[in-house]
């Protein structure tokens, strides 16, 4: 039976988040010291107390759910039932265990922690692309003025004619596959409120505009693509090993540390395929799913791509103690 471990992306952030781990377990606290040095300032005040308006920054939350994810992970390694951490030289040391997994994935950002866990990257290295991504896509969603829409209830075919039609000449694109009736459009504004006042006659049950800072995963991030692919060449990014690791934009697993460098690059112009990474892995014989980070965001997602899989959600002190008793 195969294992998957999945990682939350932006929006899954909540104040509080990773504040009842760290105060039960020190490898978990020891983390969120260590991200406070990479960072530079007290990350783990902000993850723990607030102020929300701060934390649902961009520059701050992407920072603040990897962290949160990989203190989680590092409990589950410590009470050996989790990927063994990798040293600097790229080895590790196999823990036995009930949740070793063959392969990982992240929605997103998540993808970040999916990397970090498969042990293709450091926790340095990857938290620092992670901070220089938050503060790259902000700068261009300053500087591009977008913003996202989450379309329920129209398949894939639907949603690419509103947005031919709301587009009107401005970037309008599907750039989320969430699950099946779920999809999320990105792009300039008045194109997007175009959408959600047309949305009702292509068939949708609502659209929901998302608070986000700008158009992600189109090209009005372009600039942060560019900024965070002179970061990644600073950092180094090994070939992935025994774990396996899906890529958001291809729904195909990273064969090189150079082929992930590019993924990382293009996740930020790019549709993310979260839908057919999850059908390829339930496809290929995963059954059991870990959803490691704040929030039910994943687990949700799954209910509604595949009923019958059961996400394990691993998301607070409570969950990381009933995964331990079982």
């Amino acid at each position: 039976m195969e294992t998957a471990f999945i990682f939350p992306g932006q929006g899954s952030q909540v104040v509080g988040m990773g504040k009842d781990v760290a105060g039960a377990f020190g490898s978990a606290a020891e983390v969120f010291a260590k991200a406070n040095d990479i960072v530079g300032y007290d990350l783990r005040a902000i993850c723990f107390e607030g102020p929300a308006e701060k934390l649902n920054t961009t520059t701050i939350s992407q920072p603040g759910i990897f962290t949160v994810s990989a203190a989680i992970l590092e409990v589950l390694r410590g009470c050996g039932t989790g990927v063994p951490p990798v040293d600097e030289h790229g080895q590790d040391g196999r823990a036995t265990g009930m949740a070793v997994p063959q392969v990982t994935a992240g929605l997103s950002l998540g993808e970040y922690t999916a990397l970090y866990a498969a042990g293709v990257i450091s926790f340095e290295d990857a938290l620092g692309l992670v901070q220089k991504r938050g503060q790259a896509m902000q700068a261009s969603a300053d500087a591009t003025k977008g913003t996202m829409v989450s379309i329920i209830g129209l398949d894939e075919e639907k949603v690419n004619q509103l947005c031919a039609e709301a587009g009107e000449g401005e970037l309008l694109a599907a750039v989320n596959f969430n699950c099946p009736g779920q999809i999320v459009i990105s792009g300039a504004i008045s194109a997007c409120e175009r959408a959600e006042k047309l949305a009702e006659k292509y068939g949708a049950i609502k659209a929901i505009r998302l608070e986000v800072a700008g158009a992600f995963h189109t090209d009005m991030m372009a600039g942060a693509a560019d900024s965070l692919s002179s970061a990644i060449g600073n950092c180094k990014i090994s070939d992935p090993g025994e774990i396996k690791i899906l890529a958001n934009i291809s729904a195909d697993y990273y064969k090189s540390g150079e082929k992930i460098a590019q993924g990382l690059v293009k996740q930020l112009t790019c549709p993310i395929l979260w839908q057919k990474c999850m059908e390829r892995l339930i496809a290929e014989g995963v059954e059991k799913f870990y959803e490691i980070g704040p929030g039910r965001v994943l687990t949700g997602l799954m209910k509604r791509i595949n009923r019958k899989i059961r996400v394990t959600n691993v998301s607070s002190l409570e969950a990381v103690n009933e995964l331990l008793k079982s």
